[in-house]
């Protein structure tokens, strides 16, 4: 019968954790080298989602400013020839009439017209620029915005005016309305420059004119090279599959129709890919710091045998002694786990800042962070913890 007092030895939680701090205490310098592992770990891996997501919030955010319904109509080729096959002139008249259509502009391309600043630059330097003949509906059809100056609905239709894209406009030495600049054979007064058109920027270093000052004085035959088509996003797929009908009756498989989004779409697939390899660098260095909080630990039982001695000649069990480098182990993980997480969330805002992009940060990634450094710093400690128990009392104050 046990007498009073000699029950099951027992160490409370809170001895646990004073104890594991204790340990970290005494030996400042090396703890926070090896939670500095975990931390990088932790804030590249943080930094590259929270970056990854922001990026994406953004994209997401300039979409629905610019709408995904935005269609293209573009003519297609000759199987045999490979010629491109020309849009009928009344391909915008047709395609407007179609149910859900809201808007739709033409762009005609003249390619065998130069722009430049004067009459008097050679004509071989063209500066990349594209000719196009349009309507009063394109900046509506494109959702674009004037950095300066009017639009071409404010001179009269047959009058030489035109607006220019922005890198247009700088490539053109043009810095606002009112200049003029040499198309053809005579000058034409600029109107307005657009600011940068994010779905279609081939604007960018577009020259528009009125379709009429086109046909009157450059030759314009009226057959557009592109339609630009916006509908209700509920009903942009059934548009889309009706406008090849309406622009070309007789041939509608000649009719190319697309989404510029979908490229913005595409490219952002195309960071996830990367951003999962990035993630996959930082989970190499997640482990590296986990091996270098185990290095810690298993020197740390080595020095302090004496210690560990001291305590199971006392009393303590090997469940105590291997409880106690376990729990120091853990919170030297988690010590590294919150630093990295406080670290990455700032980098993140701090380049989301930078770049003027909403912050985003997945609640799950920081928690999931701080548990993966809790998961590490168990395994870590694990084999140091259980090195300490498996030391007998008299080995270890043999060798004080």
């Amino acid at each position: 019968m046990r007498g009073r007092g000699l029950g099951r030895s027992r160490l409370r939680a809170s001895d646990l954790v004073q104890l594991g701090a204790h340990g970290l205490r005494a030996r400042p310098v090396r703890a926070v080298l090896s939670a500095a592992g975990i931390a990088i770990g932790i804030a590249a891996m943080l930094a590259v989602i929270g970056i990854s997501t922001s990026s994406q919030a953004n994209l997401d955010a300039e979409l629905d400013e610019l709408g995904t319904n935005l269609l293209t109509v573009s003519p297609g080729r000759d199987p045999d020839t490979g010629e491109v096959l020309p849009l009928p002139r009344t391909a915008a008249s047709t395609a407007a009439r179609v149910d859900g259509v809201d808007v739709v502009s033409a762009t005609g391309a003249m390619k065998d017209v130069g722009v430049y600043r004067n009459e008097r630059v050679d004509p071989a330097e063209s500066n990349g620029l594209a000719l196009l003949a349009t309507d009063r509906d394109l900046l509506r059809a494109l959702r674009a915005e004037l950095s300066r100056g009017s639009w071409l609905d404010r001179a009269p239709r047959r009058y030489p005016t035109a607006v220019l894209g922005e890198r247009a406009a700088q490539r053109l030495g043009v810095t606002g309305p009112g200049e003029r600049v040499w198309i053809g054979d005579r000058y034409f007064t600029v109107l307005g420059v657009l600011s940068p058109v994010r779905l279609t920027p081939e604007m960018d270093t577009a020259v528009l004119v009125n379709a009429q000052a086109a046909e009157r004085y450059l030759g314009y035959d009226g057959h557009p090279t592109l339609l630009y088509e916006r509908s209700p996003d509920a009903l942009v797929e059934t548009v889309r599959a009706r406008l090849p009908r309406a622009v070309n009756p007789e041939n509608p498989q000649d009719v190319a129709v697309s989404r510029p989004s979908d490229a913005l779409k595409a490219r952002q697939a195309a960071e996830a890919s990367f951003t999962g390899l990035l993630v996959g660098l930082g989970g190499v260095a997640l482990l590296v710091g986990g091996i270098g909080v185990a290095n810690t630990m298993v020197i740390s039982v080595i020095e302090r045998r004496r210690e560990i001695g001291l305590r199971r000649a006392l009393g303590a069990t090997r469940r105590h002694i291997s409880r106690q480098f376990l729990v120091e182990a853990l919170l030297l993980s988690a010590l590294g786990g919150v630093a990295g997480a406080v670290l990455g969330a700032a980098v993140t805002a701090g380049y989301a800042a930078s770049q003027d992009w909403p912050t985003a940060i997945p609640f799950a990634a920081p928690v999931g962070g701080v548990a993966a450094t809790v998961v590490i710093g168990a395994l870590a400690g694990l084999y140091p913890a259980l090195r300490a128990a498996r030391t007998p009392p008299t080995v270890a104050l043999s060798s004080a």
